[in-house]
């Protein structure tokens, strides 16, 4: 359970690196209703990348609100998520290919099922 805890924790770590990264004046609630949590869970990772020097806050100068902040990663937050990326992709491609099989193999049962009703039809006459 806490393994699977801690790979959910860094997936949203992950995206919200990536989030950040493609517009820095994201607002915290528009975080939270992309990634499906709560504005308050978006706040402490927001304050946990900030005390790792992984995101830096910035004034948001066109904002008509001055406590609006850009939310800018830092070469560190940068190399984080290098990081998270590959290991992300890594977790992903792994899942990817048991899903395949499951696939697979369903569908082998489909195709089954389905010669065996073809016979039954076949030996019954009709």
């Amino acid at each position: 359970m806490a393994g699977q805890r801690s790979k959910l924790q860094e997936d949203v770590r992950f995206r919200i690196l990536r989030l950040l990264q493609e517009n820095p004046e994201i607002s915290q609630r528009q975080l939270a209703e992309m990634l499906g949590i709560s504005v308050g869970g978006v706040h402490y990772v927001l304050t946990m990348l900030v005390d790792k020097g992984m995101v830096k806050l910035g004034n948001f100068s066109a904002a008509k609100d001055k406590r609006r902040y850009a939310y800018l990663l830092t070469p560190r937050g940068i190399s984080e998520k290098a990081r998270l990326t590959r290991s992300f992709l890594k977790r992903k491609m792994d899942e990817y290919e048991v899903l395949k099989a499951e696939i697979a193999s369903l569908q082998e049962e489909i195709d089954l099922g389905d010669d065996l009703a073809a016979d039954t039809r076949n030996r019954s006459g009709r």
